[in-house]
């Protein structure tokens, strides 16, 4: 028999060193659905592109540089305008749905939690665990969305790799939020108010027009959600127009995942561990 080892030290009690477990778990589980569940977050955005690509696009002339925020000058195209927004919301998605729904299934239904937390697993294992696995699949989406995006021609190669682990890093801010507020949720009714926020964020974020048509007031408001700057930054990289505030973006980010993270292992050993 191997010689059994024990974790001793500062966080021994929070984390045991196997988040793989966790994630192989998930995995298994996704591998069962023959890829059927990524298909809604992949063809989402790269309809929305078309049909406004196809629909709008033609009705504009093109786009103010400085109108939206770019500096250089001149003219864009519509479909150039949305498609780093269409990006960050399904990163978004991806992450969130991943992070909500699934995980209060196993949290309440399934109490595949409580399981786990009755092994060595500790709660930083089985937080890490479920947002790797979020991550995994907005990776996937926006991978699937920049392919299409290539291909049309709206963003450079350099560029999509940028975006790309971008995209993963703005999956890790609302995974990490999601998990944690999914924690405080005791009725499956509870999780449509998670549209309630979704919904709005993507029609006013600055997603499909630029957040000068709004009032001063306004502008603050959206400026304070998170949305707003992933599809800040995705635009500076699309672009390669960086400046100050997209140091703004990158910390606000970093911000929610070391404030979601927290919070969900703290959530984690409350439920399950004495």
């Amino acid at each position: 028999m191997p010689r059994i080892s024990f974790r001793r030290g500062f966080g021994a009690n929070y984390y045991s060193g196997n988040i793989r477990a966790v994630f192989g778990r998930g995995l298994t589980a996704i591998r069962n659905n023959r890829g059927v569940i990524f298909l809604s977050g992949l063809l989402e955005p790269v309809l929305f592109l078309t049909s406004f690509g196809l629909g709008i696009s033609p009705m504009i002339a093109g786009v103010d540089a400085e109108a939206v925020g770019l500096s250089g000058g001149g003219t864009i195209s519509y479909a150039a305008f949305i498609a780093p927004a269409l990006l960050a919301v399904s990163a978004m998605n991806g992450a969130i749905f991943d992070s909500t729904w699934n995980v209060f299934f196993k949290l309440k239904i399934t109490k595949l939690y409580r399981t786990m937390m009755s092994t060595s697993l500790g709660p930083v294992d089985v937080a890490v665990g479920e947002i790797c696995l979020a991550l995994f699949r907005g990776g996937l989406y926006a991978l699937g969305f920049l392919g299409v995006l290539m291909v049309s021609g709206l963003v450079d190669p350099l560029a999509a790799v940028l975006m790309w682990w971008t995209a993963l890093f703005v999956a890790l801010g609302f995974a990490s939020i999601g998990m944690a507020v999914t924690s405080f949720m005791t009725r499956f009714q509870q999780m449509d108010w998670m549209m309630m926020v979704l919904m709005p964020m993507f029609l006013f974020s600055a997603t499909l027009f630029p957040i000068s048509v709004y009032p001063a007031g306004v502008q603050a408001f959206i400026q304070a959600l998170p949305l707003w700057h992933a599809v800040e930054l995705m635009r500076d990289i699309a672009f390669w127009d960086f400046s100050g505030l997209t140091l703004v973006h990158i910390g606000y980010y970093l911000v929610m995942i070391v404030a979601g993270l927290t919070l969900t292992t703290h959530r984690m050993k409350k439920l399950f561990l004495r």
